[in-house]
């Protein structure tokens, strides 16, 4: 009798042995059935459908050491670029009737992206001016100054 109740015990504990494991792997598998798939940002390994363009990339920065100025006087312009090349032509362009013109002043983007730009003014009046990439196609936000 002894061997008979030995024998039950082992295998009711063995029973009990699979039936968690078989419970632990359904659940396992249940798990694994229902987990979300990765999505891109889980994974990190997204590429961009599309390029940024380059103008979004590229950016010029001014500021000015005076806003109002009287005739003859020079005004200093300085700034910092981001995505231009050392080196890089930049203009001074000021609005006649509604068009950018570019006027004879010019400089060179320096190494750590920074600029210095020097005009004199003549003129009396208001001027709205920026600074622009030779080409134009990258540009700084428009200053506006008063010359008395």
């Amino acid at each position: 009798m002894k061997s008979t109740l030995h024998s039950r015990c082992v295998r009711t504990l063995a029973a009990g042995t699979l039936s968690a494991a078989l419970l632990a792997a359904g659940s396992a598998g249940a798990y694994a059935v229902t987990a979300p798939k990765p999505t891109p940002s889980m994974t990190h390994t997204a590429k961009p459908t599309s390029k940024p363009s380059m103008t979004a990339m590229r950016s010029i920065a001014v500021k000015v050491n005076h806003t109002t100025i009287k005739a003859g006087q020079s005004v200093t312009f300085t700034g910092r670029t981001v995505g231009l090349k050392a080196g890089s032509t930049l203009v001074l362009q000021h609005k006649v009737n509604g068009k950018w013109n570019t006027l004879r002043t010019t400089t060179a983007v320096k190494k750590g992206n920074t600029f210095t730009v020097v005009r004199k003014f003549t003129n009396k009046g208001t001027e709205v001016v920026r600074v622009a990439t030779s080409g134009g196609a990258v540009h700084s936000q428009p200053v506006t100054l008063k010359i008395t």
